[in-house]
């Protein structure tokens, strides 16, 4: 009785590692999980404090669909003065960031529609794409370039068909932060074949090289431009599920139709907090994207000292994404490195057809986990 569409979606390739994770966990099984791409930091508690203050005043009401006006507001200054994107309170709908990014696919693209993508890229934008009917067009990215796309092999991959352009950066899995010249060749192919452009910018804030350019920054680009962020990465707000949409207020407005159908709004005392989040202190997020960074160099380090592996330098995320020698598929070794070394991490291939032979480390942990995880890595490779 399922629909024939969801028939033909697989599971996200992350959560299933983690839903097996927590299984045998339950089990009393001792695993050290890189699986999940979730700070392990608390929320912030300043954040936490406006939360309950929220709710004590008994702001626990629906909103406007759209998001309070303070919070789009605060999204809208904090693009604009941080990022140089020319948006105001009306360009911001407040939204779970993947619920932003499954709603865009349902509102632009119709059957047969192509959309091309990066190779690899995150789990999701394949399977919201083949749900609104789309077809989803891979332009593969090499190791030897840091998985930074090529213009040229985008341009290549555009047909009568194509109607977006999907962009993730910083990269979930490859940690990849796009320059901004690809990015500006990026904009010149959408301007001259009409397309539009959703950037998922969702790790804008954890960079240790280089810097974050925001495409819809970018000259023209703005009413092309769907650009997708929010708290969760940030802040350490993953179960808070509240992110936004940037775009047109003609495309917000096209976007907000499908939200006052589906969630309605947004938790009402959670956007209170995001005000907070925003405007409040940064200490806590500065000291969190310094911690990744030396967790990063850590499992750098650590990747170096394994024979079987070896690793681009990621410039942001929280994620590396080491290349194998051994000869096996992703999801095979991924299965090993867990039923055997009490490992988990997640198979390149869900990220893709050119994950092959790479698997996804999420270093968002510990030290002692990062060391002892990788010590597991490094045994069970060397027996195979």
């Amino acid at each position: 009785m399922v629909s024939k569409r969801l028939q033909e979606i697989p599971a996200s390739g992350t959560i299933a590692i983690s839903n097996l994770v927590s299984q045998m966990k339950a089990e009393g099984v001792d695993i050290v999980s890189f699986s999940m791409g979730e700070p392990d930091f608390t929320t912030p508690e300043n954040v936490i404090d406006a939360c309950c203050d929220s709710l004590h005043r008994g702001f626990t009401h629906y909103t406007p669909s759209t998001g309070i006006m303070e919070l789009r507001q605060a999204v809208a200054d904090m693009e604009r003065e941080k990022d140089g994107v020319p948006c105001k309170a009306s360009n911001v709908l407040i939204t779970p960031t993947k619920q932003a990014i499954f709603m865009i696919a349902l509102a632009y693209i119709d059957p047969g529609d192509e959309v091309i993508l990066s190779d690899p890229s995150w789990v999701s934008y394949e399977a919201c794409i083949r749900l609104a009917g789309g077809v989803p067009v891979y332009v593969p990215t090499r190791y030897e370039d840091e998985f930074v796309l090529d213009p040229a092999a985008v341009e290549a991959a555009v047909t009568p068909r194509t109607k977006m352009i999907i962009l993730n950066t910083p990269s979930n899995p490859t940690g990849t932060v796009i320059p901004e010249s690809v990015l500006r060749e990026i904009a010149r192919i959408a301007e001259e074949h009409d397309l539009l452009v959703m950037s998922d910018e969702i790790y804008e804030s954890i960079i240790y090289e280089g810097k974050h350019t925001s495409f819809a920054s970018l000259p023209g680009m703005f009413d092309r431009t769907l650009l997708v962020s929010g708290l969760s990465k940030t802040y350490a707000m993953t179960g808070w599920r509240l992110g936004w949409a940037i775009g047109s207020e003609e495309n917000i407005k096209a976007i907000n139709k499908l939200q006052s159908h589906s969630i309605s709004c947004c938790v009402s005392f959670v956007q209170e907090a995001a005000v907070e989040a925003i405007r409040g202190p940064q200490e806590s997020k500065d000291a969190m994207v310094r911690e990744f960074r030396k967790r990063r160099d850590l499992a750098l380090d650590l990747i170096a000292e394994i024979p079987q592996l070896e690793c681009n330098v990621p410039k942001g995320a929280f994620y590396v994404f080491p290349k194998y020698s051994v000869d096996m598929p992703s999801a095979k070794l991924a299965e090993v490195l867990l039923k055997e070394g009490h490992v988990a991490v997640t198979p390149g291939t869900a990220f893709g057809p050119g994950g092959e032979g790479f698997f996804r480390v999420s270093y968002a942990t510990s030290e002692d986990q990062i060391r002892e995880g990788f010590d597991r890595i490094k045994r069970t490779l060397a027996q195979l």
